[in-house]
Order: C-alpha cells, then sequence, then structure tokens
C-alpha cells in the first residue's frame, strides 16, 4: 500500500499563465480582420465585442450588452469559455461610465488585461482580455449611446 501521508487535499494547480507558452514573442493583438471591423461598426450603441484572437475558438465574437456579462466554464455563462483553464465562474463584464470593465469573481487562473492580471480593470479599444487560454480584443461600439 502506498503511503499519501503528504497528500494535501487543498493542493491547487494552476494551468495556462500568461508567458509560459511559446506565445510569448506575439504579445501584441493581431489586426482586426474587415469582417471583424464590419461587426465592430455594425454595433448597437452602448455595446462591445470580444474577438478571439488566440486559443481555442480562435475568430469567435462575444457580444457585450448594456448590463452585466458572465463569463466562464459554466454552460449557464453568457459567454461560455468550455476549457479547464477558465474557472466555472470566471469574470463579468460590466456597463459602466460609457464602456466596460472586467471584473474577476475569484478565478484561480485569474483575469488578464493586456498581461497585467487585474481583480477590475476599465477597458479600452483594443485591449487584450486572457481569461485562461482564450486571448480576445475588446472593441467597444463606434456609436455614441
Amino acid at each position: 500500500m502506498e503511503d499519501h501521508s503528504d497528500f494535501d487535499p487543498t493542493a491547487t494547480s494552476v494551468f495556462g499563465l500568461p508567458g509560459s507558452e511559446e506565445e510569448e514573442e506575439t504579445a501584441q493583438p493581431l489586426p482586426l480582420s474587415a469582417r471583424d471591423r464590419e461587426a465592430v461598426e455594425a454595433l448597437p450603441a452602448g455595446s462591445a465585442l470580444l474577438i478571439v484572437q488566440r486559443g481555442p475558438n480562435s475568430g469567435a465574437r462575444f457580444l457585450l450588452d448594456p448590463g452585466t456579462t458572465n463569463a466562464g466554464r459554466s454552460p449557464k455563462s453568457d459567454i461560455f469559455l468550455d476549457d479547464v483553464t477558465v474557472s466555472r465562474k470566471h469574470c463579468q463584464f460590466i456597463a459602466q461610465d460609457g464602456g466596460y470593465i472586467v471584473r474577476d469573481s475569484g478565478s484561480l487562473n485569474g483575469t488578464y488585461v493586456n498581461r497585467e492580471r487585474v481583480d477590475e480593470a476599465h477597458l479600452q479599444e483594443g485591449d487584450e482580455v486572457q481569461i485562461g487560454k482564450y486571448r480576445m480584443t475588446y472593441q467597444p461600439s463606434p456609436q455614441q449611446a
């Protein structure tokens, strides 16, 4: 029988931290495709898009509507990100003062804006938001509310 006396049931593992993979050399967000630019230009006032640039579902777009949008691994999330590096309730995108803030929900791997771990951050056009392996570009509507 094996000795498990050094087993710690509270120990956790951290997966997919920024800079831990070969992606370090491509730290700049990718330019928008013509289709993505058209989608951003067509956004209603007060909304925004998150465009997955790297990671699972690259090219996917997620709409941020006025109010609060929840992102996580839970199928009940408004933005469902199905990967083990994403917590079930990972973060929230909250419409505020004509833009959006991202607020981490106590996730294990954290939420990053432009490669900096944040608890909360006001998003600017072109910011890179990383949730687990998903690296997305934030694009607000050019229409004024």
